[in-house]
């Protein structure tokens, strides 16, 4: 087979991959991991059942494939987004209020699909799927510390490099009980207002405060 006939079949193999995985991820968002089956995904992607097969053997190889394509582009985005250099430029309060304020969009919008990521994960403990997702959430982790630690003279927080991560793995455990555990604060609800507004600024004012950060954000009105 001559090279002018390969190339277009490698851009459509390509092409019909990218519809798969796009279809999958949307699929499992929508009806979670034990409605994200092989014939729906396929109706979704417009291609056979059979199609995917010979792409991947069983709904959980596609499954892994999608989750680790997600978190590769999220930490390439985020890497994209902000370098050192630009998280030197931002203050640090304005910063953290980014951060949370696009946590909190995300987590909203998307919280079926990180709701079934989640499940399927934690379903697939002590495999080499687990561990390579582990290794690309503390990367992306890591580097958001990174991004933080550049302004570490103003946090008076006596251990900046603990204080940080502690932060954020409080400020992400809330964000998962809330939106994703309680799906969408349907019993926090009677306690803590569902006001995006209100959330956004008790977890900036808890986020700062931990660090010793100060002056207050400028728009708290409390």
């Amino acid at each position: 087979m001559g090279k002018d006939l390969l190339a277009p079949q490698q851009a459509r193999s390509r092409e019909s991959m990218l519809k798969l995985l796009k279809a999958a991820a949307e699929v499992l968002g929508q009806h979670g991991v034990a409605g994200a089956t092989i014939p729906r995904i396929a109706q979704h992607a417009g291609l056979t059942p059979g199609a995917v097969y010979r792409r991947f053997p069983d709904k959980d190889a596609l499954l892994e494939t999608v989750i680790l394509g997600i978190f590769d582009r999220q930490d390439k985005r985020l890497r994209m987004a902000f370098t050192p250099d630009v998280a030197r430029q931002i203050p640090l309060v304005v910063f953290a209020d980014q951060l949370i304020s696009s946590m909190l969009v995300s987590y909203r919008a998307g919280a079926g699909l990180l709701r079934a990521v989640r499940q399927f994960v934690q379903s697939r403990a002590n495999t080499p799927f687990y561990r390579k997702v582990v290794r690309l959430e503390m990367r992306s982790f890591r580097y958001v510390v990174d991004l933080f630690l550049v302004h570490r003279k103003e946090m008076r927080h006596r251990d900046p490099d603990k204080a940080v991560s502690f932060a954020i793995i409080m400020l992400t455990s809330t964000l998962i009980e809330l939106l994703l555990v309680d799906h969408d604060m349907k019993n926090w609800c009677l306690v803590i207002p569902r006001d995006d507004q209100f959330l956004k600024q008790e977890l900036l004012r808890s986020f700062l405060t931990y660090l010793g950060v100060a002056p207050k954000p400028r728009h708290s009105q409390t």
